[in-house]
Order: C-alpha cells, then structure tokens, then sequence
C-alpha cells in the first residue's frame, strides 16, 4: 500500500489550522489512512485504499482535511488560464503509448523540500496507479528551458540524447539496455520498433518515455519557478486523472495553472482536462445503504466536507476523483464525513452458535487419510494456465473459466481440476528423494454451458522407481472404504494416463473421479524421469451421493 512522508507544519501552513500528532491521527480514518511513524516534525502515513490516488500528497490530504474540519467546503476548483502552446502528438504512437496531458504551473520557486514532495508524488503516481510506469509515467521539468510547441513522437532507437544522471550521449536502445532506469523499464517497449519521446522545437529531447528524462531540459531543481508537467499512457482516463491530481497539488502551493492543447491527429484536447462528473443521489438511497437518517440538507453538508457538489440529488464529483464508479461510493463518503462512530449500534435479531458445515468433517477425514497413506499435502493457487491444464497433459479443454483481462499468462484461468497442478510441483521439486507421495484437496470451477459450477476435489500422486496401477488403485479402495462409500471401478481412457493402465471411480451409478498411470509423453512434458501414478476425486459429487442415500 502507498506511503507517503511530509512535515507536519507544511501540513498545518497548508491547512491554515495547527493539527498536533493525536489530531492527525484522529483525521486519517477519513482518508482511509493510519499513521505509520512520527520523528519530530516528519510524518509517515500509509493508506488502506490503492483507488485514492488524490490523497497520495501533502496536499491531497490538506484539501480532504480543510473540508472535514469545516475550514473550506464545497465543490473544489482551481483557476486555469491559457498558455497559448500546444503539444503536436504523432499519429504512430497511436498503438504505442498514444496518451499524453500536459501544463504549465508558473509562479512559486521550488525548494529542497517542495522538489522532494513533487518527486514523491510522482514516483506514488506513476509506480501505484500507473502500474510501474506501463499505464501511466510522469515527467516534470523546467519550462523555461523549452521552446514550445512540443512534439510527443515515435523516433527510431538510434536517437542520442543525453539521459539524466549521464554525461554522454546515449541512444535510446543503449539507454534500454545500459541505465539503470533503461533496464528496469525495458519491458514496457520491448514489443515496439519505434520508441516514444517528447522534443521540443529545438529538436532537444525532453524525455523518453516512459524510461527517463533529459540531463540538459528534463532536470528540475531547487529554485526553478516555472514547470512543464506531462504525463505520458497507455490509459486515456488515468492520464487525464493523473495530471489533474498534480495540478490540484501545484495549484494547492500556489502555483497558477497553465493549459496547454494537446494536438491530436483527429481532435484537440485541452490540458489538465479538469472535468468533473455527476450522480443521481438522494437521501433515500445513502439512507438505505448506510442505515441513516439524513435530511437533503444533512446530506447536503456532508458531501461538501468532502469536497463535493450537492444540489437537488445530484452530486458533482471533483475533478480529481476517478475512484466513484457507483452511487453506492458517495454513500460511503458520506457515512466517512458523519463519522463511523456516530452510528448507533443495533441490537442482535438472531443467536446462533458457529459450527462446521456438514461437508468439512467429510473433507477433513479424506485428508486425514491421504496423510495416514504417507502422502503430504499442498496448497496451490487457484489460478492457473490451459497450457498446464490441458496441453501437457494431451487432454482437451472441458470448461474452463478463464480471466478476461489477464495480466499474467500464468494465472491466466481458474484450474478446472488438480492432478496437472500436482505433476507440476513433482516437476519442481525433482532434486528432492524418491518416493514422493503428495496430495490436494481443493475448490475447482468447471464451465458447464452457460454456468459455472465450484466442485471440491483431491487428488494425489505417488512418484518413484515401482510406482504402479496397483498402488493407486489400493490407496483410492482404502480412502473410499474408509469413508463409508460404496463404489465400483471400470475401464477408462483418458489422455494423460497409459492405455489400459487406468480407471474411473462409479458411485451411485456416476462417475466421481478416475485414477491411473501417467503417460511417458506427460511425464517427459513436465521433465519427470520416474513412474507417476495419480487420481483424482470429486468429493462433492460423493457427498451428494451419500446426502441422498
């Protein structure tokens, strides 16, 4: 979670009220935030919540603070005026990093202590929301060394330029594979022939992003009073959100605010955006969610101690806020401003005594068993990939749930059964003696159709020199035995298993798992050099079996 520092009196001058530690501390919940560590004047607090991107600052937390302490209420704004520059974006970033706002902030001279929070915000910004600079990054420099217009465009990888912290010219493939902050964020445009980077009408390079900014025009220091902000995404919203969250901060230390046009090849955007959203809220519904009383105008009151536009049951978000998605968020604000401990509390309307459901004695004895066989049991995620799933295994998909927006291939669907999961911890595990007994037990989601059906599972496998049919076929009579089940085995073909070397499991006249020994083409996928026998039981069909009878 996001950590931020600053001083405790720049809080107090920017509150324009004197807060001691107790008092801060008593704020923060309103921020969804607690103190982490206080050292005389310097303060570390840490927020609970990644969707808050605007209270990540000194700043930020002044703006919430001065309306929950009644200093300044009401819809928040800030004064714009127009620069008269724009920035020229090139239509070949168009499917590379296509995004960009930018602003001038004139006005107030930078100090040691200032330019520190301002790289603190933009590295909380870019690291956190832009997810390490793939979604969104941030540059921020002295404007009066540029000579507008600016050009954000795609160049080739021989491109020099001078790289921050260096002394020489580098190209932009150099800098990806040689600085620091190349190598670190190489991945983001390992895919792309050309890179993005921001040029002033000079032909001086400001910035390649989303890596690093320019020795000669991209370093800020202490007594610049003039800067040039951009942000630079793969995200249109974030990108506007991020450069409205830092003109508000700048705008908050007293910097006037600049616009810029950005110049697009099919429209004209002006920048920072500074756009503010609405919602149909009433009384009626924050009442029903939260479990309130409040009036209109007691509504009225608490949505502008956080900062927000009320009239007539529609609220008006600021412009900074890109975390309310749903009515239902206001309603929480508002619940945050009247204060959580100024609710009543209700009395109990039932009494109940917690106790296992009925299905957890039955697992648990099943695995209790497994472990009595000598097998040890593991844990593994959810998720998982169709690769493992089916293709090593030479089985075809049968229902997979998979994840729409997938940020790892890895973890990209949610297993659908567990022995490919186990034979991939016996392929990790193979510096480890011969024999190796482990077993699972498990939630599994199956796509039947249009529904989606959870089954809990175990499976096991037993890998060593003599591992056989047999074994399985013994462990699995005895486990089942031992539960009370009645059952009955025939013969079975499935992909991973040797043909005429395996089984499936009828209880009750349906199939509830199979057991068998795994095929050598299987074992060769996952690098298994011993014989693998493995099964794998569906533990709620089994229990639905022993329910009805």
């Amino acid at each position: 979670m996001p950590t931020i520092s600053f001083s405790l009196s720049d809080l107090n001058k920017l509150l324009g009220k004197r807060l001691d530690k107790d008092k801060l501390e008593k704020l923060l919940p309103c921020a969804k935030a607690e103190l982490e560590d206080v050292e005389g004047d310097d303060i570390s607090v840490s927020f609970n919540d990644t969707n808050c991107p605007y209270l990540w600052s000194v700043e930020g937390l002044a703006r919430l603070f001065k309306g929950v302490l009644n200093v300044s209420t009401g819809l928040y704004s800030i004064k714009v005026s127009k620069s008269g520059f724009k920035v020229v974006v090139d239509r070949k970033l168009s499917k590379i990093r296509p995004f960009i706002s930018c602003f001038i902030a004139k006005g107030k001279k930078v100090d040691d202590y200032l330019l520190k929070q301002i790289i603190q915000l933009q590295e909380k910004l870019a690291d956190s929301f832009g997810r390490r600079r793939k979604k969104v990054s941030i540059g921020v420099y002295p404007s009066k060394k540029i000579e507008f217009p600016v050009s954000y465009k795609a160049v080739s990888p021989s491109l020099r330029f001078v790289p921050l912290g260096c002394h020489e010219e580098l190209s932009l493939a150099e800098i990806l594979k040689v600085h620091p902050k190349g190598k670190e964020f190489a991945h983001i445009l390992e895919s792309f022939s050309e890179y993005p980077v921001l040029m002033d009408s000079k032909k001086n390079v400001l910035s390649f992003a989303p890596v690093i900014n320019s020795e000669l025009t991209g370093k800020l220091d202490v007594g610049d009073d003039e800067l040039f902000f951009d942000a630079t995404g793969t995200d249109e919203d974030s990108v506007y959100l991020v450069a409205n969250i830092f003109a508000a901060a700048l705008a908050d230390r007293g910097f006037k605010i600049e616009s810029l046009v950005m110049e697009y090849p099919s429209k004209r955007i002006v920048s920072p955006t500074l756009a503010v959203r609405r919602l149909k809220v009433n009384s009626d519904f924050v009442n029903r969610v939260v479990g309130s009383d409040f009036g209109e105008r007691e509504l009225k009151g608490l949505l502008e101690r956080m900062r927000y536009g009320y009239s007539k049951g529609v609220v008006v978000i600021p412009f900074y806020r890109g975390d309310i998605m749903h009515p239902v968020d206001i309603a929480e604000d508002a619940a945050i401003s009247f204060g959580y401990d100024n609710f009543g509390a209700l009395s109990l309307s039932s009494y109940t005594v917690g106790k296992p459901l009925p299905e957890v004695h039955f697992i648990d004895s099943s695995r209790l068993l497994w472990v009595g066989l000598g097998y040890q049991e593991v844990l593994s995620a959810i998720l998982s990939n169709k690769d493992l799933l089916y293709d090593k295994l030479n089985v075809s998909d049968f229902g997979t749930v998979e994840i729409e927006n997938v940020m790892s291939h890895t973890y990209s669907c949610v297993r659908s059964w567990l022995l490919p999961v186990l034979l991939d911890v016996l392929s990790k595990n193979r510096h480890v003696d011969y024999p190796q007994r482990v077993f699972e037990e498990g939630l599994v989601s199956v796509r039947k159709g249009d529904s989606v059906v959870d089954e809990r599972h175990l499976s096991a496998v037993s890998a060593h020199a003599s591992a056989s049919f047999t074994e399985i076929k013994q462990a699995v009579g005895f486990v089942l035995a031992a539960l009370g089940v009645d059952f009955v085995v025939e013969e079975f073909e499935m992909g991973c298993f040797v043909p005429g070397r395996a089984a499936k499991i009828v209880v009750g006249k349906k199939q509830v798992g199979f057991f068998g020994e795994v095929h050598p083409s299987v074992l060769e996928n996952f690098g298994l050099l011993v014989p693998v026998v493995g099964c794998e039981i569906n533990l709620s069909l089994v229990l639905e079996y022993k329910s009805k009878k």
